[in-house]
């Protein structure tokens, strides 16, 4: 009970310092940069306590827990009918470090931040707040419910403190892009609960509890028929094609830290999604739709990867790039087998951090240079090394060089699709290789060849987003180094997972 105050306290800091923030003065900006730097800092230390001190115990499904009774014996609801029910498990544990990280990484690149800073942390730190809740909530109540506090701040992140992109034929505002990434994910927000719905209704247990849902037997022909429901409905988050077109947008749009955990943090509540309430929940149901969640999963990687190859804007590129890498996180869920699925894990956990850096490097460059067009550059490694060194290492574990995450989380994707599903394997691979295409064709033109003078005013990054870089490549490092310190608390959940052999 002691440590379930521990994910409390990691859901109630970030709202209770939204809540500080609002009485705060504007014009006290620096108090306000100070606040959310040791909110950032304690919540990171928080979440890496919860992962470190996590560790799977037999017949112990979840750890951790802390249950609160909210609404029960009216109506239709009976014994723990809504709860507050929080508990980690081996699979939500490095998702709940990663929202500490990459949380932590966005408050420090936003420092620089100046318009209404008050206002975009409150925002910011509302965000997290729902990400965290999504994460350890098991009472589908809760769930949906912090799943749409992370959706709905957003759209104000995006179209106020977001920049539109200007083409030669058009213009992509930050209004487009705040709207249409709205559009999608409230309206896939509506197929989970229709979903949640359905799952209460036919369990007639009067309970949204998970644990008390995992145990009962759903009809296999209810399973088949609902599994899509929840499978489109967290897949829009995921990035799944053919719903993906929101994610680049948005990711082009939004500021700095906002698109760092916008990619780096929210596209895996759908992954996650698709774990808890489609795998663990409707297991026969998973078992009959996989191989179509294959087939689409391996399309994102391919056509991620080209459309990021055929990119000139340093976002776009990596907002595809994201939809491609993404892709191995469905397929590797899609396999059903242990190796496959850790592998799923471990690239939630790589691509979060690895994106979150990428998008942290173009809110360096774009701040100082107001474009983002790679090809106007050149030479960028000789003016900014440590610029570039970064650039370098996130594109490197991109392309899954060993000894960076990015090596380890695919290596498990692969030999687990191979294992069930060969030809996809091979289709995986193809992607990985089009992937080393895109980043050293843009290592190549920005960073590498004569320098263009028209930079010559550019300087080094600002040191907080030089601190902010640093932080993240550690855990690219650590992950890459030492793969069992995430493997080992993933894979006795994972093997666990009904279905999952």
């Amino acid at each position: 009970m002691a440590q379930g105050y521990i994910l409390f306290t990691l859901i109630a800091l970030p709202m209770g310092t939204a809540l500080v923030l609002a009485a705060v003065p504007s014009r006290y900006k620096n108090v306000v940069r100070g606040i959310a730097t040791f909110t950032g800092l304690a919540m990171f230390s928080l979440a890496l306590y919860s992962f470190l001190n996590y560790s799977f115990q037999d017949g112990e499904a979840f750890r951790f827990q802390l249950r609160w009774p909210w609404v029960e014996n009216v109506a239709f609801l009976g014994e723990n009918g809504i709860s507050f029910h929080l508990g980690l498990d081996g699979i939500s544990a490095p998702m709940v470090l990663l929202n500490g990280i990459v949380g932590f990484a966005g408050v420090i690149v936003s420092w620089k931040i100046d318009f209404r800073n008050k206002d975009f942390f409150i925002l910011f730190f509302t965000l997290l707040t729902g990400v965290f809740g999504v994460f350890v909530s098991l009472d589908l109540f809760f769930f949906f419910f912090f799943y749409e506090l992370a959706v709905l701040p957003m759209y104000l992140l995006i179209g106020v403190w977001g920049a539109s992109s200007v083409f030669p034929t058009f213009v992509r505002t930050k209004e487009y892009g705040a709207m249409k990434l709205m559009v999608y994910l409230v309206a896939a927000s509506i197929l989970i609960f229709v979903g949640i719905l359905a799952v209460f209704k036919e369990a007639g247990l009067g309970t949204f509890d998970l644990p008390a849902l995992y145990a009962h037997d759903f009809d296999e022909n209810f399973q088949k028929a609902l599994f899509p429901v929840f499978l489109v409905g967290c897949g829009v988050l995921a990035g799944l094609w053919p719903f993906h077109t929101w994610s680049p947008d948005g990711h082009v749009a939004a500021p700095t830290a906002v698109s760092m955990v916008h990619a780096g943090v929210l596209m895996k509540l759908g992954a996650f999604g698709i774990i808890r309430l489609g795998i663990q929940l409707l297991p026969e149901g998973a078992q009959f739709w996989m191989p179509a969640l294959m087939g689409l999963g391996t399309i994102n990687v391919l056509y991620g990867a080209i459309s990021a190859t055929a990119q000139t804007d340093f976002k776009y590129m990596v907002g595809y790039s994201s939809v491609s890498h993404m892709g191995y996180v469905l397929m590797g869920l899609a396999t059903l087998n242990p190796i496959g699925v850790n592998g799923a894990v471990l690239q939630m956990f790589s691509h979060g951090v690895m994106t979150g850096l990428m998008f942290a490097m173009v809110g360096a460059i774009y701040d100082q240079a107001h474009v983002r067009e790679m090809g106007i550059f050149g030479g960028l490694a000789g003016k900014m090394p440590r610029f570039a060194a970064f650039w370098a290492i996130a594109g490197l574990a991109s392309l899954g060089l060993p000894g960076l995450s990015g090596f380890v989380a695919e290596f498990n994707v692969f030999v687990g699709t191979f294992k069930t599903y060969p030809v996809f394997g091979a289709l995986g691979i193809l992607g990985a290789t089009i992937t080393a295409v895109y980043i050293l064709r843009m290592l190549a033109l920005a960073f590498f060849g004569p320098f263009n003078e028209r930079w010559a005013n550019l300087r080094e990054m600002q040191r907080t987003e030089q601190f902010a870089g640093a932080f993240l490549i550690a855990f690219l490092l650590l992950m890459g180094v030492f793969p069992s310190l995430f493997i080992d608390r993933i894979s006795e959940t994972v093997l666990r997972l009904p279905g999952v052999s």
